[in-house]
């Protein structure tokens, strides 16, 4: 027995003796790490930002022609639809204009009488003359051949007046485009009856748009016209410089806003589209990082930092405004730390630069 317990003690020596061997003191253990190369680091400073008040607004053609018939008479042809681009001038719709033509043709026949008897009172007016000027009629006389002949030259410029007229209201049975633009509302048909008054067609201009937006009371004289304000149409990735040209001062009791309108230059803008009107309000100071040095994990937005021993790590933060090309960190970052700023998907959580 005694034997068998020497020979146990003694393996278990050898065993615990390698066992020790083996083991490392706690906090002398090398991490190894994965080099990581090709990236490039920038250390991030604050710098002054311009610092914005946000709202939003609509775009809408800055002219915009709301059309109705000045004659009441039936649709006889529709020539255009909504979604059709129209000149100046063209005929987008007629009018039954029977009844109209005809006063045209009476007008015209009475300046054509009223021409007929002018040219007579004329020459009739011209032998007295003379007649007057041999003493062979009295003055009299000659007063009356005078005043036959204003009230025959009267009447016939009032035959044309009266013609003008009836060709002005014959016009409006042809009804035109006012500007030239986009049709955005048809709302008649063929064989409708057109009532004077009731919009029809409306007609947008596709050359000039502005921006109506809301603004919060408290920039109530702060705001001047030609004050140039950044606008972002999202629906079509388009950012442009605008410039305020009207201010509406009443304010909103309800919402304690007042409306503001901005010119716009933008290529392929729509009435209706929602967009983001940004006013510069002063400076202040932000961390800015590039936004490809951003790194989205599902949920998570992140950079990755870099220590001075070169070893890397994926950092939460909070991203707040876009400027240009740049994201503004609200929370996450320091000043004077460093991250990588290009090929960050070489990176890696946990990594050492080589």
């Amino acid at each position: 027995m005694s034997r068998k317990l020497t020979s146990y003690l003694l393996i278990f020596s050898l065993l615990l003796l390698f066992g020790c061997k083996d083991k490392v003191k706690p906090g002398t253990a090398e991490v190894k790490r994965q080099a990581v190369t090709g990236v490039t680091l920038a250390e991030v400073h604050p710098t002054q930002v311009d610092e914005y008040y946000e709202t939003s607004g609509t775009v809408r053609a800055k002219t915009i022609s709301v059309i109705a018939s000045r004659v009441m008479g039936t649709v006889t042809s529709v020539k255009v639809k909504e979604g059709d681009r129209v000149h100046a001038g063209q005929v987008l719709m007629t009018i039954d204009d029977r009844d109209v033509a005809q006063r045209v043709k009476a007008a015209e026949k009475t300046v054509e009488a009223a021409k007929q008897n002018k040219s007579l009172m004329d020459i009739t007016y011209q032998r007295y003359k003379n007649l007057h000027d041999e003493k062979a009629i009295s003055q009299q006389e000659i007063d009356q051949i005078e005043t036959q002949k204003k009230v025959s030259d009267m009447e016939y410029e009032r035959a044309k007046a009266m013609l003008a007229e009836a060709q002005i209201y014959h016009g409006f049975t042809r009804i035109s485009a006012p500007t030239s633009g986009v049709v955005t509302e048809k709302k008649i048909e063929l064989g409708s009856m057109a009532v004077p008054g009731i919009p029809i067609l409306t007609v947008e201009g596709n050359s000039y748009f502005r921006i109506e937006a809301n603004v919060d009371e408290r920039l109530s004289g702060k705001l001047k016209i030609g004050m140039p304000v950044d606008v972002i149409i999202d629906s079509i990735g388009q950012e442009a410089k605008g410039r305020i040209t009207e201010i509406i001062p009443a304010v909103d009791p309800m919402s304690r806003t007042f409306l503001i309108k901005i010119d716009l230059k933008m290529p392929s803008l729509k009435t209706g589209l929602y967009g983001k009107v940004l006013i510069p309000e002063g400076k202040r100071e932000a961390i800015l990082v590039p936004q490809k040095a951003i790194v989205e994990k599902g949920q998570l937005v992140g950079v990755y930092v870099v220590d001075d021993k070169g070893v890397i790590t994926y950092r939460l933060i909070k991203a707040g405004k876009k400027y240009g090309e740049q994201i503004e960190v609200l929370s996450g970052l320091s000043g004077g730390e460093k991250i990588i700023v290009d090929r960050v998907e070489n990176a890696v959580d946990g990594g050492i630069i080589k």
